[in-house]
């Protein structure tokens, strides 16, 4: 799926990207209508799909070359199978900048449901079981010291469905990715909680990945695909960042919000006041897939001992500088 109009190179190599119509995966979409595929010589074409966990199994079946999505333990079992790679970070939850938010129904929300803080006690619409979402509210229950436990989890499928249980009030919060959620946020339909990137902020949300295959046979494509990929998470950052990491439109602003409505059916004011925080490198954080491993096998969503070390390729991957 294409969203500008460019001539594709006679001998340009076909791959297949899996990915959500969500802002927190922008660099494929600002990739592919800039050209920056095509002077790669690659023929990108977007596989869209409703939640993470699928995406992972897709290109671990080789039904896709590459995926970018949320980390979930499905992923990481799948890549202490040996089947995936990490290339690059997407989304970090980053103070600033908004992706994943808090969501409560209006119901609980008139019951005295206002902030994330009071969750426990409450029904919490996932995606499936072990996704990021799940981790997010885990994170909280770190932090706000309750039992997770104390948060009755519902697994219903995909975002939509999420979506429509908080909007009729069949559940009574959620998290999710804010781009879905901002037409009805706008209506007054479903009410905001807060930002996962003030309650929670610093993890890595979401990744580009390949399969090991890919990594080790397919080295040229890989590093083409990242040369593109780069170019468009370094467009998508210095649209919305200053050198210091903070808010700060310029002028390459409006062309990108523009860019973002076509690619998530979005309009651009909605996404204006929700805009994730992307790393112009794409540098993973390495600190982070420690922690995830750890709660996801605490939780017990996932068997394997994992060595993130052993899941990101450095022959592509960047990582970030920890601090101390």
């Amino acid at each position: 799926m294409m969203l500008g109009v460019s001539i594709v190179p006679a001998n340009a190599e076909s791959i297949k990207i899996a990915l959500t119509k969500l802002l927190s995966y922008p660099s494929v979409p600002i990739a592919i209508e800039r050209g920056y595929f095509k002077e790669q010589g690659l023929d990108a074409d977007m596989v869209f799909f409703e939640s993470a966990e699928p995406m992972a199994v897709a290109l671990a079946s080789g039904d896709v070359d590459f995926g970018v999505s949320g980390l979930s333990a499905a992923f990481y079992t799948l890549a202490a199978q040996g089947h995936m790679q990490i290339l690059a970070s997407s989304a970090i939850e980053h103070p600033g900048f908004f992706n994943l938010v808090f969501l409560g129904s209006v119901k609980a929300y008139d019951a005295g449901l206002t902030s994330a803080h009071a969750l426990p006690g409450h029904s919490f619409g996932v995606t499936q079981i072990g996704t990021s979402l799940q981790y997010t509210l885990g994170l909280l229950a770190e932090k706000d010291k309750f039992p997770l436990t104390d948060v009755s989890i519902r697994p219903l499928s995909t975002i939509p469905n999420v979506i429509t249980a908080l909007g009729g009030s069949q559940i009574d919060s959620a998290v999710l990715p804010a781009t879905p959620a901002l037409p009805l946020l706008d209506r007054g339909a479903i009410k905001r909680l807060g930002w996962a990137s003030d309650l929670v902020p610093g993890w890595m949300g979401a990744v580009a990945f390949t399969s090991s295959r890919h990594a080790d046979v397919d080295g040229d494509m890989v590093r083409r695909f990242m040369i593109a990929f780069r170019r468009g998470s370094k467009d998508y950052h210095d649209a919305f960042a200053g050198r210091d990491d903070t808010r700060q439109d310029n002028a390459q602003t409006p062309a990108m919000l523009e860019l973002l409505s076509r690619f998530t059916a979005i309009p651009a004011p909605l996404i204006d006041r929700a805009v994730p925080y992307i790393d112009g490198q794409g540098r993973v954080v390495m600190s982070d897939l420690a922690h995830q491993i750890q709660w996801y096998r605490a939780q017990r969503l996932m068997k394997a001992a994992l060595d993130p070390k052993t899941i990101v390729d450095t022959r592509y991957a960047i990582l970030m500088p920890e601090t101390k």
